[in-house]
């Protein structure tokens, strides 16, 4: 468990209590952000992707990671950006420091999913894993959720408690196809029949979110995928 620090809202001055959530590594040590209890927390007015991700170094195995930036949401509504203490940089996706041996493909550290944060983090986390190293958030808007794009391909990241519709994969579908992207969706909540059966028929692969974080395939194009990696 990491150290509880004080944090305060530089909007509503209000204090919190927090501690950094720990992530397994892959030797399957707890790894957890060191916060710095002397910084301040900032506001998170604007999202940059880059900007979402730093440079954790496990202490058992001396394995750098990347993780998710610790955050905090003040009652008020202010999204607070936690400091962190020692190097902030990002990894590049796909470094070799999270190769195994024999396999050329990062290894997946699965993160419980308790906010939407999480599911989009957890999605991107597999987008590496098959290979994509410029995993960004779109700026195109899609009908529910996120959006998730690497060169080449188009993923959609539906965190709500319901299960994707016929339209939904449709959107991404034809929003993909203007971009002359390959397509995935990934959903919290499942999928309608009627989606998964137009998913079929148009090969997109679909992946359920559990909450421990692994993508589970769920249709035929998704376990073609999740076996060739990519």
């Amino acid at each position: 468990m990491s150290e509880r620090v004080p944090v305060r809202c530089p909007a509503c001055r209000r204090e919190h209590r927090y501690a950094a959530p720990a992530y397994p590594c892959a030797c399957g040590a707890p790894v957890a952000p060191p916060v710095d209890r002397h910084g301040c927390a900032t506001p998170v007015a604007h999202r940059v992707w880059a900007e979402d991700w730093i440079t954790v170094r496990c202490a058992r195995c001396g394995r750098d990671g990347e993780w998710p930036r610790p955050e905090l949401g003040c009652p008020c509504g202010t999204v607070l950006r936690i400091p962190v203490a020692g190097t902030d940089a990002r990894v590049e996706p796909g470094g070799d420091a999270d190769r195994r041996p024999g396999d050329r493909r990062p290894a997946l550290r699965p993160a419980a999913i308790r906010t939407a944060r999480d599911a989009v983090v957890a999605a991107a986390l597999y987008l590496r894993r098959l290979g994509h190293r410029d995993v960004r958030r779109t700026d195109r808007r899609l009908p529910s959720g996120v959006g998730l794009t690497a060169r080449g391909v188009l993923a959609q990241v539906d965190p709500t408690v319901r299960p994707a519709s016929l339209r939904d994969v449709e959107c991404l579908w034809l929003t993909a196809m203007a971009e002359s992207a390959a397509c995935l969706y990934f959903s919290l909540a499942g999928y309608t029949d009627r989606a998964r059966a137009r998913a079929d028929a148009l090969g997109i692969p679909l992946f359920v979110l559990d909450l421990t974080g692994v993508p589970r395939p769920v249709n035929a194009p998704a376990d073609a995928l999740h076996t060739a990696g990519g």
